[in-house]
């Protein structure tokens, strides 16, 4: 064998190996890959559980926060800012005298908003509103040729502003001055007069015939005299009773503190200022309270925002009427009644119901309460709580409307037991139930002008069967569904009979003034023809 022989077999021998280990150098590469990868898999599942917990620790945080027993603070709070320790037998008995206690605190939905995934609901609500927009013009397009939107029921809802203006006016000044100053002129003779009882009541009657007058009459008069439109109708009536509300907390709350506070001799007794009392007719509550938390500063653009929902949530509420309500039930679509025509029109009816009712909470609850705050730097914005989580109709009549439940508790339900010695606890309850159908169904009647006790039923009725039967103790998940289930069928209800008897008095006018024309529902004997 040659020496070239030799180094040419040496040099394939060093390619060979050369090959070899390259190959399995890509296989090892190969193999770090693979376990790589899987350790990357690994890894972001990890990452995944770490971040649903954060999430779901951050949710529970805000529920936690948001659910805070707005009746009073954490008794070792409590004690420290009194500086002194109080036992579990004194911290009961406060709780049970105290009022309500105003903390700083967000509204639930603000908090949930900050988490993606409750954010994208609210996305779907929006989408849902520009489909109806697309289907509005289309359907114009089709049927007339044109692309432009009219809101002609919407300008006919809010008619006459004008007069709703200057009767709003007359009962704000009214409510500004006369109660204000009939009180605290009671409040400087009172511990003065010889007959502390005839004071009394000489000024409680003066006060309640102006009261009756102003505050009672003269909204029917003008909601009827001048027939008004129903969404102007709606903020006279609705304006007359938060004025009665916000009137009977400031007398309830500030007399009992001038008849125990005696002043002493040349002094004159404490009294609210004026400016306290301006300011509670205008912020988010119906509990008046001389000071209130107060935020640092005005967010304008949180304003801008809220103000753009609550205008989005107006032309909602005229699509629904208009895409799913009025094709239903106005006369060219009417049929005989007959019990399959009635079951058809309640559950076509729930769609649009349940849209309108979170619409109204949403609008109301959440936007309209929480822009006056954000304007009045009012810093407690718990104006409702997790009703949606409700497994108990007791519970969601507590959480749905936290401000008018707290008025309706503690100068209702708590006034009822104080007097009657803290018994009859049901009779207590079941009489505030009575005074919110009542209202409730004063405000519908005035609205529509017209007599139809549907929500009087619902709410008297089986509202309060619900109460009693569906307590607290039904913590299943299975009675959130039928919770869900009732309110769905009840607001289809509600929407179907209003709708009907609303074309019904429009096509069937009443042929008397007799009382009996007047309460009995039109709808029932209305028949018009195509």
């Amino acid at each position: 064998m040659t020496s070239s022989e030799a180094s040419n077999g040496k040099w394939h021998r060093k390619t060979k190996t050369r090959q070899q280990e390259s190959k399995s150098d890509q296989a090892k590469s190969h193999e770090n890959m693979q376990e790589d990868l899987v350790e990357w898999e690994k890894y972001m599942k990890k990452v995944k559980g770490k971040v649903l917990e954060q999430v779901q620790d951050h949710l529970r945080d805000i529920l936690d926060k948001a659910l805070t027993e707005s009746i009073e603070p954490p008794a070792h709070l409590k004690s420290a800012l009194n500086g002194k320790t109080t036992t579990k037998e004194s911290s009961r008995s406060q709780r049970k005298d105290d009022g309500k206690v105003f903390l700083e605190r967000a509204s639930l939905l603000d908090d949930l908003f900050e988490i993606s995934h409750i954010r994208t609901i609210y996305h779907m609500f929006i989408a849902v509103l520009l489909i109806f927009c697309l289907s509005t013009l289309a359907v114009d397009y089709i049927d007339q040729g044109r692309l432009v939107l009219e809101f002609d029921l919407l300008f006919y809802a809010f008619g006459k502003l004008g007069t709703v203006t200057w009767a709003w006016l007359a009962m704000f000044i009214y409510t500004l001055v006369v109660p204000y100053f009939i009180l605290e002129f009671w409040g400087s003779l009172y511990h003065k007069f010889p007959s502390k009882l005839g004071l009394t009541l000489g000024a409680g009657l003066i006060f309640t015939t102006i009261q009756t007058c102003v505050l009672g009459l003269f909204p029917i008069y003008t909601v009827v005299h001048h027939q008004l439109p129903p969404a102007s109708r709606f903020i006279v009536i609705l304006e007359q009773i938060r004025f009665l509300m916000k009137t009977y907390s400031f007398i309830r709350e500030t007399a009992p503190v001038i008849l125990k506070n005696t002043p002493k001799e040349g002094e004159n007794p404490r009294f609210p200022t004026f400016s306290s009392y301006l300011y509670f007719l205008f912020c988010p509550t119906l509990i008046y309270r001389e000071f209130y938390p107060r935020n640092r500063q005005i967010r304008w653009k949180y304003v801008a925002v809220t103000l753009g929902k609550i205008f989005g949530c107006l032309f909602y509420g005229y699509f629904i009427l208009v895409r799913l309500c009025i094709p239903v039930f106005r006369p060219e679509t009417n049929q005989p009644f007959s019990k399959r025509t009635m079951v058809l029109a309640v559950f076509h009816s729930i769609l649009p119901g349940i849209m309108l009712l979170l619409l109204c909470f949403f609008a109301f609850l959440h936007c309209w309460l929480n822009l006056f705050g954000e304007l009045l730097r009012f810093a407690d914005r718990m104006f409702y709580k997790d009703w949606w989580n409700s497994t108990s109709f007791a519970n969601y009549y507590r959480t749905w409307n936290v401000v008018v439940h707290d008025w309706l508790y503690y100068y209702g339900y708590r006034d009822f037991l104080w007097l009657s010695n803290r018994r009859f606890r049901a009779a207590a309850m079941l009489s505030v139930f009575i005074v919110s159908a009542v209202v409730h169904e004063y405000a519908l009647a005035m609205g529509f002008g017209f007599f139809y006790p549907v929500m009087f039923c619902l709410f008297a009725v089986f509202g309060v069967a619900f109460n009693f039967t569906m307590t607290d103790k039904r913590q299943s998940p299975v009675f959130n569904v039928i919770m869900w289930a009732c309110l769905f069928l009840g607001q289809g209800v509600q929407v179907c009979l209003y709708c009907q008897e609303w074309y019904a008095q429009i096509h069937c006018p009443p042929a008397g003034d007799s009382l009996w024309e007047l309460v009995m529902p039109r709808s029932w004997s209305c028949r018009y023809h195509k």
